[in-house]
């Protein structure tokens, strides 16, 4: 079996410092990791090929220190891996991301199954699989807790919230992880010092077929939206208090 993670290399967000007058993030000198969705579905990816057999590729689109963030999922088990380090592609918005992984895989080639992230961990957008799977023309399956292959099919439970629904799909397919699919293992020292040496591919824009001019997409504000509170207070005994709770909000048309 051929799988192939794709991940996204975000600044870790608990290094990142806020600005007081501003609150805004500072990325300045924080360190680049893969989110934990991201870890959960490379765990999945590589238990996978240990029952069944195989091998797994990671596939990551990042900037210029991707080659050095891309060993922790060599390390977690990836047999090899193609990396596109290119911060204008990544920062160019889901829509764009989503066409270079597109073309990353169909460049690598054969796979039977494509696992990624619920949502990255810093937009958590959860676009990427949608659009991944409508470019490549394949089922996808998302927020998938569980998840096993028997032949050619593969049968996930999704957590729907409110409820979970099993369903299952013929291979190729693509696959969402949450939380729950796993608990992402540590890699050991010995693992860390041989990921160096495992393949890496280093692919361009021009490499896919795609081009290089993508705009990168600037958040204005990432607040909440400022509310104004009534600050009414509900006085006497339990009764008396809710009737006046119920009259207040009939009269802000809530109830």
């Amino acid at each position: 079996m051929d799988i192939i993670v794709c991940l996204k290399q975000v600044a870790d967000l608990q290094q990142i410092r806020i600005k007081r007058e501003t609150r805004e993030p500072v990325l300045e000198g924080a360190p680049f990791i893969f989110g934990q969705f991201e870890k959960n579905a490379l765990e999945a990816a590589v238990r996978l090929k240990e029952k069944n057999g195989g091998k797994v590729i990671a596939l990551a689109l990042g900037n210029a220190k991707i080659k050095d963030t891309i060993i922790e999922a060599l390390a977690m088990g990836a047999d090899e891996a193609v990396i596109i380090p290119d911060l204008a592609l990544a920062m160019s918005g889901s829509a764009n991301v989503a066409q270079v992984l597109a073309a990353a895989i169909r460049k690598i080639g054969k796979f039977d199954l494509i696992l990624m992230g619920e949502g990255s961990a810093d937009n958590y957008s959860g676009q990427i699989i949608g659009r991944v799977a409508e470019l490549l023309d394949i089922p996808q399956i998302t927020y998938v807790r569980e998840l096993s292959v028997e032949a050619n099919r593969v049968r996930a439970t999704r957590d729907l919230e409110d409820a979970l629904e099993v369903v299952e799909a013929d291979l190729p397919a693509i696959v969402s992880a949450t939380s729950e699919l796993n608990t992402p293992r540590l890699p050991p020292l010995t693992a860390i010092l041989k990921a160096s040496k495992k393949p890496i591919a280093t692919w361009s824009a021009n490499d896919l077929g795609i081009s290089a001019d993508a705009k990168a997409v600037n958040t204005l504000s990432n607040l909440a939206p400022q509310q104004e509170r009534k600050q009414v207070l509900f006085e006497g005994d339990v009764a008396k208090a809710v009737d006046e709770l119920v009259k207040q909000l009939q009269k802000e048309g809530v109830v």
